[in-house]
């Protein structure tokens, strides 16, 4: 069984540091190990995977933080006016994050960075930086313990990802749910936590990013951000959002086996049913809340793009996103662009292939639960 105080000692220890920074951050690490410790039926590989993950990421929060007390004039960074694509996930999302990523002139999050955001990176050393080969090489071996992950989700030591294990610094973060079946931890993030701290220290942590490693224009993206829209938008008052659709009976039962993938090291009963039903309710949440906050006054704010027309010819889209945002489309972005696509084709890896039936899901009574979605947006593809 975990125990918070020996977790928060054990990261002490490992980097000679005891400042947090303020607090809050706490709640979740406790509701997060109370449920893992009651609810997750971890093995022996889970234990050792959550407790090393909680443990590393109490470092790195200690780790900022003597990073600002050494250098206040970090927090002078600006962040304005961030793209933030969010949406259903698996709707083509992370392939547009990497044809966004090709425009040199902007910022994301950099897989090898979001997990070790100390020493912040320096332009003169970004691409030859250490972490880059350590990353790869967990890549090697996420790609040998979890085969089928390569198909779902493809990435690089380099490639742009999603900002969940920022979250994770302030322990709140869908990051965990895919990994552990921990229901009381998901209800508690769902429909009690406080997510506006949880953005601040995104926010914190991307001036330390951008300090030494320019530009400062960020592209990010996250799931995540359409069921916490609110939180983010007292954070983040001057984004735009780039909402990503799929067919909601693809995109769910994809998620949930994605999820499994996931989870089932850590377990010996990993529960499908219990995945397949969170997965559904996290994605119709998500929907509920962001079409509210379009509602609300905000619909300008948002441009919408579907699954099909992005994969099947993405620049004439990407085209229209820069419109709206009043940027300029350069030819060296384009090449770019078109150079990633055509080294990184769809299904490279192989077609990834689920069922819904594994998962307790019905496709018919997926596209009717999501009515409400399908007349706002239409059937995506």
């Amino acid at each position: 069984m975990m125990d918070v105080s020996q977790l928060i000692k054990a990261a002490k220890e490992a980097t000679g540091l005891t400042q947090f920074g303020e607090d809050g951050w706490q709640v979740g690490l406790e509701i997060l190990v109370h449920s893992a410790n009651r609810e997750a039926g971890l093995n022996a590989i889970g234990a050792g995977t959550i407790e090393a993950m909680l443990v590393g990421l109490l470092a790195q929060r200690l780790q900022v933080e003597d990073w600002y007390a050494r250098h206040p004039e970090i927090d002078e960074q600006a962040i304005t006016a961030p793209l933030m694509v969010l949406g259903l996930p698996r709707t083509g999302s992370t392939a547009l994050h990497n044809l966004l990523a090709a425009d040199p002139s902007v910022r994301v999050l950099r897989n090898w960075e979001s997990t070790a955001p100390c020493p912040p990176p320096e332009t003169a050393t970004q691409h030859t930086d250490p972490r880059i080969a350590a990353m790869a090489e967990q890549m090697v071996m996420r790609d040998l313990a979890m085969p089928r992950m390569k198909q779902m989700l493809p990435m690089t030591a380099t490639s742009p990802i999603e900002d969940q294990f920022l979250m994770a610094l302030d322990f709140k973060s869908q990051v965990f749910m895919p990994m552990f079946r921990i229901p009381s931890y998901v209800e508690w993030f769902d429909h009690e936590a406080d997510l506006v701290p949880t953005f601040r220290y995104v926010k914190r942590v991307l001036k330390l990013l951008q300090w030494r490693c320019p530009p400062s224009r960020w592209r990010l993206k996250n799931p995540t951000y359409s069921q916490c829209i609110e939180a983010l938008d007292t954070v983040f008052p001057d984004a735009r959002y780039c909402m990503t659709h799929r067919d909601v009976e693809d995109v769910i039962p994809s998620v949930a086996d994605l999820y499994f993938e996931m989870a089932q090291r850590n377990t010996e009963r990993p529960d499908k049913a219990w995945i397949g039903e969170a997965t559904a309710s996290n994605c119709e949440l998500g929907m509920r809340r962001t079409i509210a906050f379009r509602d609300s006054g905000n619909e300008d704010r948002f441009l919408d793009l579907h699954f099909k027309p992005l994969q099947s010819d993405p620049i004439p889209r990407i085209e229209r996103l820069y419109a709206f945002l009043g940027e300029p489309f350069s030819e060296e972005t384009r090449r770019n662009m078109l150079a990633w696509r055509q080294a990184t084709p769809r299904d490279k890896h192989g077609r990834h292939k689920y069922s819904a039936d594994d998962f307790g899901l019905d496709k018919q009574a997926l596209r009717a639960r999501f009515t409400f979605y399908y007349d706002r947006f239409g059937a995506s593809g």
